[in-house]
C-alpha cells in the first residue's frame, strides 16, 4: 500500500516530478495580461502623440507660410484677416502698429513703422480645438 510522503520524494529516493500548480499558472497569466495591457496603453498613447505632433508640425508650417507672405508683395496694413487653409485648418493674421519713427531731413523724411504680426492656425483635434500662434515684428 503506497504511503503519503510529505518530502515530495518517491519511495526509491528520487525526487517527485516537478511542475506548477494550477493556481501558479493562473497568477502568472494574470500578471502577463496586466503587463500586456500596460504595454498596449503605452503603445497606443505613443501613436496618438505622434499623430498630434504631425498636426502641430503641419500647422506650424502653415503659420510660417502666412507669416512669410505678410508684407511681401504689398505694404503692411494694420487689421485682421482670416480664412480657410484647407484640410480642416483655419488661419487668422492680426497686424498692429507698435511705433513709428521718422528718419532724414524734415522735407524728405521717411517714416518707418514697427508692426506686430500674429499668425494663428486653428484645427479640430479629438474632442476640442487646437491652435498654433507665431508672433513676429516687422518694419513697414
Amino acid at each position: 500500500m503506497p504511503r503519503h510522503n510529505p518530502a515530495g520524494k518517491q519511495r526509491c529516493g528520487m525526487p517527485a516530478a516537478g511542475g506548477f500548480t494550477l493556481l501558479e499558472i493562473v497568477v502568472a497569466l494574470a500578471i502577463a495580461g496586466l503587463a500586456l495591457a500596460g504595454l498596449f496603453r503605452a503603445g497606443s498613447g505613443g501613436i496618438a502623440a505622434v499623430g498630434n505632433a504631425g498636426q502641430v508640425d503641419e500647422a506650424t508650417q502653415r503659420a510660417q507660410s502666412h507669416l512669410a507672405a505678410a508684407g511681401r508683395f504689398d505694404a503692411i496694413v494694420p487689421g485682421e484677416a482670416e480664412g480657410d487653409d484647407g484640410d480642416g485648418y483655419r488661419w487668422r493674421v492680426a497686424v498692429r502698429p507698435l511705433s513709428a519713427s521718422q528718419f532724414g531731413p524734415a522735407a524728405s523724411a521717411v517714416t518707418v513703422t514697427l508692426f506686430e504680426i500674429d499668425v494663428t492656425i486653428f484645427w479640430r483635434a479629438g474632442n476640442g480645438g487646437r491652435s498654433v500662434v507665431l508672433h513676429s515684428l516687422r518694419l513697414g
